[in-house]
């Protein structure tokens, strides 16, 4: 793999946030739609991973209570995995993105340095995995692992 921050991809919203529900948006790429909708109202980041797979990394542009979402998407397919960073009353700026051949980093929430992997082939998924603070729908199969570097405190305080 070759990952390439790419600038060519953008966002259009068609539903905004409700009470209980988040903003969706459209993908477009190079201006043209692919059908592919997510969760989040601002594009930070837009990574190519191969010819038609993106890592997406999008917010909420929500003040106090900021999380972030990665979508890997393939254009044919549509959204292969996501997962979601945050939680209530937590707050994370995405910034100091590096894009490395296999793997994207960045920082979002405290001191903590969090790194996305790409995995080359889908691996089992074991529950409770993740570091604290990350969320994914549930399913049997990972295509991107994550990983946090120091490990976030919980809510609590606690480790």
């Amino acid at each position: 793999m070759n990952m390439k921050l790419i600038d060519n991809i953008s966002l259009f919203v068609v539903k905004e946030a409700q009470r209980l529900g988040e903003t969706q948006c459209e993908i477009f790429l190079e201006d043209k739609n692919t059908g592919i909708i997510v969760f989040g109202k601002e594009l930070e980041a837009a990574v190519r991973v191969s010819d038609k797979r993106f890592l997406l990394f999008t917010t909420d542009d929500i003040l106090y209570e900021e999380s972030l979402h990665i979508f890997y998407i393939d254009t044919d397919s549509g959204i292969i995995e996501r997962l979601s960073l945050g939680g209530h009353y937590v707050t994370g700026t995405f910034a100091n993105l590096n894009v490395n051949e296999n793997s994207v980093s960045f920082s979002f929430i405290g001191d903590t340095t969090w790194t996305v992997h790409v995995l080359p082939t889908p691996s089992l998924r074991l529950p409770l995995t993740d570091p604290p603070g990350v969320s994914r729908p549930m399913g049997l199969r990972k295509y991107i692992a994550i990983t946090a570097t120091p490990a976030p405190a919980r809510a609590d305080g606690s480790w």
